[in-house]
């Protein structure tokens, strides 16, 4: 009879906004078999002979067991409200104990510039009498062989993330905290060699896995928030090097940068494994487990749950091609035709093609835009622009905007969305770089002027405030967009099956772009002056705003494992 009516009037008597969906009965097929699937406890009924008057419905509930939704008649009250907030409070403790790695990440890429100077220092004290003596040149290899690690972390990084996200960062945490305390004890450069080796490849795998492990246990509205916090990790620690490093040896700094890993070995011990990967070793309890640590004991975790398994069971044939690949059987010749054909299958492949050529491209804007060469000759750069600011502290200066600007984006990202960041941290980039550039070009051409003319009072107007001004725009529009956007969006944008082998491309890659940035910065400025590398840099920024328009897709909003499986196939253009 109920369904006789609702066919006959066909008109909603109750419409329901939970949070931030509508739901409404006409949605739903009423149909005689379906409509058992709702039921309606201590209620009048929904639908009467008089439409036009409707009972309204006060203390009524509908459970729609259908979709594991249950509406309350009586609207969200603050009690539900509390219940949907409180359940971010676990992800956000989960999103700090793993951002100790990045944490860690941060204290080791700040280190080389105060070591540095401390061994340099050093030798002069002890008239070249000090442990070991470290040139220009070895210090040079000190900073990079670091991001060569990083390299080979990011390519191992991906195959080992199969172990576990939470299994790999404890197991790593032991060996990153031992390469600083191997640095603490060194005694001579071969050692910090090896040590920087080490560090970086430790660090690159942390950096990763924290990426993807946060990625995974995120709810959508708050993923950005959560991803800016391990961004704001690794900026604190750099900060943290760079003020400490005035006051500590480089012994005694390596000491403070080993204690991090040591502690994210502790905090990771305490929580979950991502339910997206307990499902997919088919450990469906602990997914069930995880999941309702991670969301709160008052949600209801079944939907989400299943749209985890059933994107699950739709990356199974992909995942299958990609497994034989991996498989040890190389020998004969059918098994490498085999190989050869997986592989040309998974290169044409759009739902992993298309999201490395994307988060690749990023990479490429983020490290050849400057900001390594920021920070790798922070105090070589400001020595020959500053006039009466003091090097290291424009570098502390520059490292604690960056920090703020750092936790600004974690409000911004899910706020604003990803691709205006991008754009808006692209047009500031560029416009920041051209102005640093062509002061250092005016300055440069002052300065001969009046060298020539012997006119030295022309020299004696100090306009640090400009060079510093395009510093510090440039690093905030930096840390607000691309900077932690392209790393968030390498744990978004790849599908289950591929988001290991995925991250680990992008990652090796953007630190492959890395060494090349901070190796050719010396080169650029020998053939172009600081003047045109800084130029160079604005032109690149420039083609990376038109390559945001066109092609990076918007993912504010939009659940992981909800994500319709033809949308990473459609990322061609971004209209």
């Amino acid at each position: 009879m109920l369904a006789q009516q609702h066919q006959q009037y066909q008109r909603p008597l109750y419409e329901y906004k939970h949070y931030n969906y509508n739901y409404n009965i006409n949605q739903y097929n009423h149909s005689k078999n379906n409509f058992s699937n709702y039921k309606k406890p201590y209620c009048t009924s929904a639908y009467t002979d008089y439409p036009d008057k409707p009972i309204k419905m006060q203390r009524e509930e509908i459970v729609i067991e259908h979709s594991q939704l249950v509406l309350n008649g009586n609207g969200a009250t603050n009690e539900n409200v509390g219940h949907h907030r409180s359940h971010h409070y676990t992800q956000i403790i989960a999103a700090l104990a793993v951002s100790l790695g990045p944490l860690a990440a941060g204290l080791g890429k700040g280190y080389s510039s105060p070591a540095i100077a401390s061994l340099q220092e050093l030798q002069i004290r002890h008239r070249g009498n000090y442990t070991f003596t470290v040139t220009d040149q070895e210090a040079s290899w000190v900073a990079s062989l670091s991001l060569l690690g990083a390299l080979f972390g990011g390519m191992f990084g991906g195959v080992a993330m199969q172990y576990g996200r939470r299994r790999l960062l404890t197991i790593m945490s032991l060996p990153f905290s031992l390469s600083w305390i191997l640095t603490v004890f060194a005694k001579s450069v071969e050692t910090m060699f090896a040590t920087a080796f080490l560090g970086g490849f430790c660090c690159a795998i942390v950096s990763m896995v924290t990426q993807v492990y946060i990625s995974e246990i995120s709810s959508p509205d708050i993923r950005g928030f959560l991803s800016a916090i391990q961004k704001i990790a690794g900026h604190l620690g750099i900060l943290i090097s760079f003020s400490l490093g005035a006051y500590l040896d480089w012994r005694q700094l390596a000491m403070l940068v080993s204690v991090a890993p040591m502690m994210l070995f502790v905090t990771v011990i305490y929580v979950p494994e991502t339910p997206s990967f307990l499902v997919l070793k088919g450990r469906d309890e602990e997914a069930y487990r995880s999941l309702q640590w991670l969301r709160g004991p008052h949600k209801n975790v079944e939907l989400e749950l299943e749209t985890i398994r059933s994107n699950i069971r739709a990356s199974k044939n992909n995942a299958g091609r990609f497994s034989t690949i991996t498989t040890n059987n190389f020998m004969t010749k059918a098994s490498m035709e085999t190989i050869y054909k997986n592989i040309k299958s998974i290169l044409q492949n759009t739902r992993l093609l298309k999201p490395v050529l994307i988060t690749c491209g990023l990479m490429v804007f983020q490290r050849f835009t400057g900001a390594n060469s920021f920070g790798f000759y922070a105090v070589k750069i400001f020595r020959q622009t500053f006039a009466g600011i003091n090097p290291h502290g424009g570098a502390v200066a520059v490292g604690f905007v960056q920090l703020l600007a750092s936790m600004l984006s974690g409000l911004l990202i899910d706020t604003i969305g990803r691709i205006p960041l991008l754009i808006i941290s692209s047009v500031f980039m560029s416009l920041a770089l051209a102005s640093f550039g062509s002061y250092v070009y005016y300055e440069q051409a002052n300065k001969l002027i009046a060298a020539s003319s012997f006119d030295m009072e022309t020299t004696s107007v100090n306009s640090d405030w400009i060079p510093l001004l395009c510093v510090l725009v440039f690093t905030i529009a930096f840390s607000l967009g691309i900077s932690p956007i392209s790393s968030l969006l390498v744990g978004e944008l790849f599908p289950l099956e591929y988001r290991g082998i995925g991250s680990s491309i992008a990652t090796s890659f953007s630190y492959f772009c890395a060494f090349l940035s901070v190796k050719t910065f010396v080169d650029f400025q020998e053939s172009m002056g600081l003047h045109g590398a800084f130029w160079l840099y604005a032109c690149i920024s420039c083609v990376g705003l038109f390559f945001v328009v066109m092609f990076v897709p918007e993912t504010k909003g939009k659940d992981l494992d909800e994500m319709d499986p033809k949308y990473v196939q459609t990322m061609t253009i971004n209209r």
